[in-house]
C-alpha cells in the first residue's frame, strides 16, 4: 500500500511540476502578453519574434527548469543528510558545503576586486552581481563556489577521523561551518567592493542559470538518485540504530562513504549554480513524510521531487510577487520554510500537551 501511496505521489508532483514549468515560462516583467504574439503570430516583426524566442528559451525556460533541478538535489541532498544522521532537522548544508562555497566565492571575488560583473541594473534596481557577467567570470565563480564546497566537506572528514563516529562527523562539520562563516566575513571586511557582489550569492537566485548549468545539474542530479537508489537499503537498516545494522552485516564504513558523497556532490553543484538557497532541503522530507509512510527509496525520490516543486513554486512567487521587481528567492524560502516550520513545532506541541 506505501508502495503504491508513493507511486501516486511522484506522478502528482510531476504533474505539479510540469505545470509549474509552464507557469515559470510565462511569468517575468512582459507576462504572456509580452512575448505569445510575438512568439505565434505568422505576421508579427521578424525582430519582436526573435526577441520573443529569446526571451523563452533563453532566458525563463532554463531558469525554471534550473530552479526544479537546484530544488531537486538540495531535497534529495537533504533526505540523505536526515537519514544518515537520523535526525528529522538535519540540514544538507550540516556538512560545511555552504560555508566552504560561499568562502570560495568570496576570495574569487576578493582576487578579482569584487567589481569584475557590476556591469547593470538587474531586475530589483540594484546593481547585477558578477552572477550576469561574463561566461568565463560565472563559470570561474561557479568552480570557486564548488571547490570550497568540496574542500569544506574534506576538512569535515579530516576532523572526524573519517565517517565511522555520526556524532563526531555532526559536530565536526558544525564546526568547520562556523569557522570558514567567520573567515568569509574577514575576506568580505577586507574587500567591501565585494559585498554587493557576494550578495547575490547569499540570498540566493535562479536568474542566471543557464542552459550549461541546467546540463551540469541535471548530470550531477542523475548520478546522485542512482547511487541514492543503490544505498537505499542500506539507510533503511541504519535507521534502525548501528548496533542492528551492523548485525545485519551492513558495511557501515563503505555505507556513510557512499551516502557523504551524495550529500556532498548534490550540495555542492545546487550551491554553486544558485547560491545559499535555505530550508528546501530541510522542509521537503518533512513534507514528504507527513504524505506518506515509506521505506528511503521511496523517500529520496519523493523528497528531491518534492524539492524541485517548491523551489520551482518559490522562485515563481519571487518573480511575479512584486513584478516587475523580484524578491531574491533564497529570501522567499527562508521565510516560508521557517514559517512552516514553526507551526510544524506549534503543532506537535500542542498534541504532546494534550496527551
Amino acid at each position: 500500500m506505501n508502495a503504491r501511496h508513493a507511486q501516486a505521489w511522484l506522478l502528482a508532483l510531476a504533474l505539479a511540476a510540469l505545470g509549474l514549468v509552464a507557469l515559470g515560462v510565462s511569468v517575468g516583467s512582459t507576462g504572456w502578453e509580452g512575448w505569445i504574439g510575438p512568439l505565434f503570430d505568422p505576421g508579427a516583426d521578424e525582430a519582436a519574434a526573435a526577441l520573443a524566442r529569446q526571451i523563452v528559451f533563453d532566458i525563463r525556460l532554463p531558469r525554471t527548469v534550473g530552479a526544479w533541478t537546484a530544488g531537486a538535489l538540495l531535497g534529495l541532498a537533504g533526505a540523505v543528510a536526515q537519514g544518515l544522521f537520523r535526525n528529522p532537522l538535519a540540514d544538507p548544508f550540516l556538512l560545511g558545503s555552504a560555508a566552504g562555497a560561499s568562502l570560495g566565492v568570496a576570495l574569487a571575488l576578493a582576487g578579482w576586486g569584487g567589481a569584475a560583473g557590476m556591469v547593470g541594473a538587474g531586475a530589483s534596481g540594484a546593481a547585477i552581481s558578477v552572477w550576469s557577467g561574463s561566461v568565463w567570470v560565472r563559470l570561474g565563480l561557479t568552480g570557486a563556489a564548488f571547490v570550497g564546497a568540496v574542500l569544506a566537506v574534506g576538512l569535515t572528514l579530516a576532523l572526524a577521523r573519517g565517517v565511522q563516529h555520526t556524532l563526531r562527523l555532526l559536530l565536526a562539520g558544525v564546526v568547520v561551518g562556523v569557522v570558514l562563516g567567520a573567515v568569509t566575513q574577514l575576506v568580505l571586511l577586507f574587500s567591501p567592493e565585494s559585498l554587493q557582489a557576494m550578495q547575490a550569492f547569499l540570498l540566493g537566485s535562479t536568474g542566471f542559470v543557464g542552459w550549461a548549468a541546467v546540463a551540469l545539474m541535471a548530470a550531477v542530479w542523475g548520478l546522485c538518485v542512482l547511487a541514492a537508489g543503490a544505498l537505499a537499503r542500506g539507510l533503511d537498516g541504519l535507521s534502525l540504530g548501528e548496533a542492528t545494522a551492523r548485525s545485519l552485516g551492513l558495511p557501515l564504513g563503505a555505507l556513510r562513504v557512499g551516502l557523504v558523497a551524495v550529500l556532498a556532490l548534490a550540495t555542492g553543484t545546487a550551491v554553486a549554480q544558485t547560491g545559499l538557497i535555505a530550508f528546501v532541503g530541510l522542509a521537503a522530507p518533512h513534507l514528504v513524510r507527513a504524505l506518506v509512510r515509506t521505506t528511503h527509496g521511496w523517500l529520496m525520490a519523493l523528497a528531491s521531487a518534492m524539492g524541485g516543486v517548491l523551489l520551482l513554486a518559490a522562485d515563481i512567487l519571487a518573480r511575479g510577487l512584486i513584478a516587475p521587481q523580484e524578491l531574491p528567492v533564497g529570501v522567499l524560502t527562508a521565510v516560508l520554510g521557517g514559517g512552516y516550520l514553526l507551526w510544524l513545532m506549534h503543532r506537535r506541541s500542542r498534541q504532546e500537551g494534550v496527551r
